[in-house]
């Protein structure tokens, strides 16, 4: 009994150690996306009354469970009975994410400074209308911030399943639902944290005294009130680069000749050429991929316009 019991500890060590090392791998491998996410999330509370923000956070973040609810036990699903599908998923994911920064990047250098100003204008003027129906623009934000994460929590999760694929059930079972937990409450806590930096930039500006202490609190204030846009641009900035470099490297890995072409292209390159050019070749891939499909996105809205209901 000793020694089954013994047997049983160890296994269930195995177990864990191997759980341990597979959520660091698919953690690495998906932290492109989680910027993405954390960027893209950030930004779908602007325009939101200051005391709505965490609720509709804290509304987007259960969505954000039910989504990996319903993901994680499709992935073990399709691990199953139709493993031969995770590739041409994991391709599609990494198509996906291309397209996505590429319009971005299409959408930045097609419409003028001027332009945004004025989109961005319009959109505030909006929302000081008394009659807009405020209630009616949160659900709508909080329904497509909710749309947004299933398409990047569906990434985050084929990424995953992509790295444990060959493990046993239960390790599948423990790593994704290690990293869904994980990165949803890491993701929604930092947005928690972003959306009201500036409210504590506000109120730390805002003490009154003439000590010391007051002093250092009202600079540290205006600080995080100046850097507050800052951090939200560079991670809109940090998330497409990451799009790409992500995008990118699915696909290279996916297409065998690419990735040994790459691999070859590396060795030759040699010293610290060697280390940066696989990230160089998956980005430029990224940005191929990303025009591509945008491209034929494009072709088949002019050619396949929506259609309309005609009235009654």
């Amino acid at each position: 009994m000793a020694s089954s019991l013994l047997a049983l500890i160890d296994d269930i060590a195995t177990i864990l150690d191997d759980v341990a090392v597979l959520s660091k791998v698919a953690a690495k491998k998906t932290a492109g996306v989680l910027g993405d996410d954390l960027a893209l999330n950030a930004q779908q509370v602007s325009g939101v009354k200051a005391e709505r923000e965490l609720p509709v956070v804290w509304a987007v973040a259960r969505g954000s469970f039910v989504n990996k609810l319903i993901l994680v036990p499709a992935a073990l699903a399709i691990s199953a009975f139709a493993p031969w599908a995770v590739t041409p998923l994991l391709m599609v994911g990494g198509a996906f994410l291309c397209f996505e920064g590429f319009e971005k990047l299409a959408h930045k250098f097609l419409h003028s400074k001027p332009e945004q100003a004025a989109l961005h204008e319009e959109l505030v003027t909006a929302l000081a209308d008394p009659a807009v129906d405020l209630v009616a623009v949160e659900k709508g934000k909080i329904k497509g911030a909710i749309r947004t994460d299933f398409i990047l929590s569906a990434e985050i999760i084929a990424i995953t399943l992509g790295t444990v694929q060959s493990s046993p059930f239960i390790t599948q079972l423990a790593v994704l639902s290690s990293i869904a937990i994980v990165m949803t409450v890491g993701v929604y806590g930092l947005v928690a944290g972003i959306v009201k930096l500036d409210d504590a930039g506000l109120y730390l500006s805002q003490r009154a005294g003439a000590s010391a202490v007051r002093g250092i609190q009202r600079s540290l204030g205006r600080g995080l009130l100046m850097a507050a846009p800052w951090l939200m641009k560079s991670l809109s900035v940090a998330g497409t680069i990451a799009m790409f470099l992500v995008g990118g490297g699915i696909i290279t890995h996916g297409v065998a000749p690419l990735h040994h072409f790459i691999e070859q292209l590396a060795a030759r390159a040699g010293g610290w050429l060697a280390a940066i050019t696989p990230l160089l070749m998956d980005a430029v891939v990224g940005l191929i991929t990303g025009a591509v499909v945008l491209a034929v996105v494009s072709l088949v809205k002019k050619f396949w316009p929506a259609r309309t209901v005609p009235a009654a």
